[in-house]
């Protein structure tokens, strides 16, 4: 009685393995960091590198992202659950990585400001921090290629999705909102026109009653807002002229 899969060898295939690594983006003290972890065996150890590791057999690539960011950062499980997680690409040049073909899954994720992660990382991880991306330098394997990439696709998503709320703590003012835009575009913007172009977009954001922060300045407490239900922006907030890429 025949299978279905009559003529098919898996042994004529040459095997690999399938990865799955991470860009993960904060806004802290006024800049864009991404969390980096120093490799603590061959191949390129001592280097920087995006956290992220090997797809088990009985996992999908988005399990093992959340899995290795987990085990080598020390996050807390719940936290590393509540990001929000999305596919950037899949990395396959064939020499990639000098141990065999490993083929990549590439995630990004943006979260509000953390504490630091654990110091020891776990797996082949001696060390996690949070590095400015200005300052990341040579990165092992391709993934500094990985974290341009990523770094161009949250640019663009900001201006067709509510994603950078994500950036913000759950209850913020609109004065932290727009320090995320300029933080992520690199470009200062109209406060007035950014305002108006946020409370004028339906879902964007939605107040707290009652709730108000101290700023820093001598004026009247920022009221404060949470992340609404919308998804996309109608219309985009476009980056100034100049900036877009």
């Amino acid at each position: 009685m025949s299978d279905g899969y009559d003529g098919y060898d898996p042994h004529a295939y040459e095997p690999f393995a399938v990865a799955a690594d991470l860009a993960v983006f904060t806004v802290r003290s006024g800049s864009l960091h991404v969390l980096l972890i120093r490799r603590g065996q061959e191949p390129y150890a001592g280097a920087w590198a995006l956290p992220g590791g090997f797809v088990l057999p009985r996992e999908s690539a988005e399990t093992a992202a959340r899995r290795e960011l987990a085990e080598e950062t020390g996050l807390a499980d719940e936290v590393v659950a509540a990001l929000h997680l999305e596919q950037l690409r899949t990395y396959s040049e064939p020499d990639r990585d000098p141990r065999m073909r490993i083929v990549s899954v590439a995630f990004t994720a943006l979260v509000p400001d953390l504490p630091e992660p654990a110091p020891d990382g776990g797996g082949d991880a001696a060390h996690a921090r949070w590095v400015p991306v200005a300052d990341a330098g040579e990165l092992a394997f391709d993934h500094a290629a990985i974290l341009a990439d990523a770094r161009s696709r949250i640019g663009a998503k900001l201006e067709y999705t509510c994603l950078a709320t994500a950036f913000c703590p759950p209850e913020f003012t609109l004065g932290e909102l727009q320090a995320v835009y300029e933080t992520v575009w690199s470009t200062p913007l109209d406060r007035p026109n950014f305002r108006r172009k946020v409370l004028a977009t339906p879902g964007f954001v939605e107040a707290v009653p009652g709730a108000a922060r101290l700023t820093g300045g001598r004026g009247k407490p920022a009221a404060l807002y949470k992340a609404g239900p919308a998804t996309a922006l109608h219309p985009p907030l476009l980056r100034p002229e100049g900036h877009r890429r």
